[in-house]
């Protein structure tokens, strides 16, 4: 039986870049990638997808999907900003319009297309004050600069990769769902697990550092990393991600000091 999800009002290619994007990332699943929910039919306003029974969390569970999350990531892409492999339409997160423009470097992809957009919709919903925003834009300018650029090659991301997208199925392992697929940093992903909280996260990470090891300072720049997350919730969710946001962006510039 399958889990169908419709949307009447859908944008163009709004279930079919879900589709793209699952089908992306299940590419690595054969070499001990993370297991991607299966799509049993897709068309305009209309997904139907594999039924996940989910069962209770579990540390050896969550540590599998660590090692496993590694191993997609390392699956790459072919830019930062660059879509799912063969897939030219929009894209999204969650409801919104998210920017898929290839870039060779990562601060200007994530500043430019992961954030900056976000803080204008904030601004116009009064979610971020005008000195706030200015902060939040010499952050961005300073990663748009690549002051954190680090040599990385562009990464395989889920891309909303938050604790409701994580389902631990009743076989034992974890099952993405509703992904926001296209090619950034790894951490980004990691980042966005530990600002909405996943079961075992502690866990997860340890095992994900074991079979990929990040670079070091990686817990001191996941502010860096939640800003794109933080943006997306500030342009719709509330004044508290605004507050939020402006602290990370404080945060990253601390970094530099």
């Amino acid at each position: 039986m399958s889990f169908v999800k419709t949307r009447p009002d859908a944008p163009d290619g709004f279930f079919e870049v879900e589709a793209a994007g699952l089908e992306w990332l299940a590419e690595a699943t054969a070499d001990g990638g993370a297991r991607v929910v299966g799509v049993d039919e897709v068309a305009p306003g209309r997904i139907a997808l594999e039924e996940i029974h989910e069962s209770r969390p579990t540390v050896d569970a969550a540590r599998a999907f660590g090692t496993a999350l590694a191993v997609t990531h390392a699956a790459g892409a072919a830019a930062f900003g660059a879509p799912p492999t063969g897939w030219s339409g929009p894209t999204f997160i969650g409801s919104r319009p998210m920017r898929t423009d290839p870039k060779p470097t990562w601060g200007v992809f994530y500043a430019q297309q992961r954030v900056l957009p976000y803080v204008e919709i904030a601004v116009k919903a009064g979610t971020i004050t005008e000195t706030e925003e200015r902060r939040i834009r010499d952050t961005c300018d300073a990663i748009s600069n690549g002051a954190f650029d680090d040599g990385e090659a562009p990464a395989r991301l889920h891309g909303d990769l938050w604790a409701g997208n994580v389902l631990f199925s009743a076989g034992g392992g974890v099952v993405l769902i509703d992904p926001a697929a296209h090619g950034g940093h790894r951490e980004t992903d990691l980042a966005m697990l530990a600002l909405f909280g996943c079961p075992f996260l502690d866990d997860l990470l340890a095992a994900y550092d074991d079979a990929a090891p990040l670079r070091a300072g990686w817990q001191e720049r996941v502010p860096l990393h939640q800003l794109h997350p933080l943006a997306v919730h500030a342009a719709g969710h509330g004044r508290s991600y605004g507050v939020a946001l402006a602290r990370a962006a404080d945060a990253t510039l601390d970094l530099l000091s």
